[in-house]
């Protein structure tokens, strides 16, 4: 009887130990509806939609031209920050603008998302859950688990 309790613990000890650095190692998520934004971003979570996804998105300009959808190829430029305000990405003009194929998974699931039905000539606000960005994964300057708030202005949709 003490050998077989023996090899129950032997066993089991590890697996605990394994099981509390899983569920250790990766912070939560933060919800975007309790973090606080840099005033300098402008977020304004009332005056956004909020889609079934979580996103955000606030036209900050009416673009007038066409719409952005799906399969469309889309030119726009855009500046990316953390809700703390620290910028960790930008293209403003005279940059070339980013080319992208809208909906088909070159850029992350929140641009996807939120640059549908977007005309040429706005500026949109994006802000972007973790599970939309990059979820647990730090990338570059972004922090694992961070909410991304992006401008976005669209040059061309084709």
């Amino acid at each position: 009887m003490p050998r077989a309790r023996f090899l129950v613990l032997s066993l089991a000890l590890p697996l605990v130990a394994i099981l509390s650095c899983k569920s250790g190692s990766s912070p939560t998520a933060p919800s975007i509806e309790a973090t606080t934004f840099a005033s300098s971003l402008g977020v304004d979570l009332s005056a956004s939609t909020r889609t079934s996804t979580g996103l955000y998105y606030r036209d900050l300009i009416m673009g007038t031209g066409a719409t952005a959808a799906s399969g469309h190829s889309l030119s726009v430029h855009y500046t990316g920050w953390l809700a703390n305000g620290t910028q960790f990405d930008t293209n403003v003009a005279p940059a070339t603008p980013l080319t992208l194929t809208l909906g088909i998974g070159q850029v992350i699931a929140g641009w996807d998302q939120g640059l549908a039905g977007m005309k040429v000539g706005g500026r949109r606000q994006l802000i972007i859950p973790p599970s939309l960005g990059y979820g647990s994964t730090p990338n570059g300057t972004i922090p694992a688990n961070s909410i991304l708030v992006f401008s976005v202005d669209l040059i061309s949709s084709q």
